[in-house]
């Protein structure tokens, strides 16, 4: 049995109507987009050379290098380890910025190299990932809020500054050549270890009085010129990772390079995806939801048959379903021609069986019968115009013959 032929293609979406239903979704992407970079500029604006001393951002730390210089101090900044080493020595201070972004061989490096220079070394904020390397015997507690505290120590640095904005990590000392000060629940925050040749190590649990916005605070100022201040020269090491000796040791040691690309992503992005991927599964819940079988209801208002038949009409148009238009124009037509033309209701859309009673009643000259009822879909809107006149024409025939 042949039957109609339908266009595959009428239904597809046109590039226009793509657009018109995508463009909304498009555009809260890019405001997110905008939003974000926007936010990650600002935000990048106040960490802009934290801890660099020759920034002069609310982060930076220019205010103490400034007041060092004053005081005949000179402040050389390194990036590599390299540098850092080489300037080791008993009339220099050794501040490090980052110690926990070293890897293990950088830290057994620069520990083994400063452990009897005689010089000082200051370490911000070491946690677990450093101070094991490069503070031996020390180990370090759960994180103290950033506030002003009391030295509670002997230490003539830390008595004479007196208050100081310090927290951050703790620590616990089995050496018993240190100074614990400013303490947090009994733990110091800050610690000075002695070491051979005069030499020492400073370990501060937050780098806040280092800061610029906090120096002119309590007394971060006295503080922090006399933990750097007490050698001719400062080595401030910024730790960087385009560093040669950040690479993984031959000996095949951990480094930097053994972290997974999920590793190098911030817990906060992690959880922000987490967030809105389960957003997304309720939107599609609440929007895919079914309550139960559908229920048939009637209007609570009569709708004229023409005015359901154009507002039918209009959705085909909108989406240029020709050849859906065209299939309910013939299928329309032909249930109407069968019980005309006696021909059973089932057999109302088989060509073989209706064909031949439309042509046994009226003559059918150069009318192409099968086309017209079982033909194609129209090319376009026209030709879906001129098929539904000929419909009519044919059905009228039939009815007067």
């Amino acid at each position: 049995m042949t039957g109609v032929t339908v266009s595959s293609t009428s239904m597809s979406p046109t590039t226009h109507q793509v657009w018109t239903r995508t463009r909304g979704l498009l555009l809260a992407l890019v405001l997110i987009v905008v939003a974000g970079i926007t936010m990650a500029a600002l935000r990048s604006g106040d960490q802009h050379g934290s801890l660099d001393p020759r920034s002069a951002d609310r982060n930076g730390s220019r205010a103490v290098a400034e007041l060092l210089k004053d005081r005949g101090v000179s402040t050389r900044v390194v990036t590599t380890l390299a540098e850092a080493t080489s300037a080791a020595g008993p009339g220099t201070t050794l501040l490090v910025a980052a110690p926990d972004v070293l890897t293990d061989q950088q830290q057994k490096t620069l520990h083994a190299a400063t452990a009897s220079s005689g010089g000082r070394m200051v370490l911000l904020a070491a946690g677990p990932a450093s101070i094991g390397a490069l503070a031996p015997g020390v180990h370090t507690e759960t994180p103290a809020p950033v506030s002003a505290r009391t030295p509670q120590c002997t230490l003539p640095a830390a008595r004479n500054a007196g208050n100081a904005d310090l927290g951050g990590e703790r620590y616990i000392a089995e050496a018993p050549d240190t100074d614990t000060c400013y303490p947090s629940d009994g733990l110091p925050t800050l610690l000075r270890i002695g070491g051979p040749n005069n030499g020492d190590t400073v370990l501060l649990g937050s780098p806040d009085i280092f800061y610029n916005h906090r120096l002119d605070k309590h007394g971060n100022a006295s503080l922090a010129l006399q933990i750097l201040g007490s050698r001719t020269h400062l080595v401030w090491y910024l730790p960087s990772l385009s560093d040669s000796s950040a690479a993984e040791d031959s000996t095949g040691g951990d480094s930097a390079s053994d972290s997974t690309f999920f590793d190098l992503i911030p817990s906060g992005w992690l959880w922000g995806t987490l967030q809105l991927a389960l957003a997304a599964v309720l939107a599609a819940i609440w929007r895919a939801r079914r309550l139960g079988p559908l229920v048939t209801e009637r209007l609570p208002v009569a709708i004229r048959a023409s005015e359901s038949t154009e507002g039918r009409a209009r959705l085909y148009r909108k989406v240029n379903a020709r050849d859906r238009a065209a299939s309910a124009l013939r299928s329309a037509t032909r249930t109407r021609l069968a019980p005309l033309l006696g021909v059973p209701p089932v057999d109302a859309h088989s060509p073989e069986a209706l064909l031949p009673a439309v042509s046994a009643h009226l003559p059918t000259g150069d009318r192409d019968l099968k086309a017209l009822l079982f033909g194609p879909a129209p090319a376009d809107g026209n030709a879906l115009i001129h098929l539904a006149d000929q419909l009519d024409a044919l059905e009228r025939e039939v009815r007067t013959s």
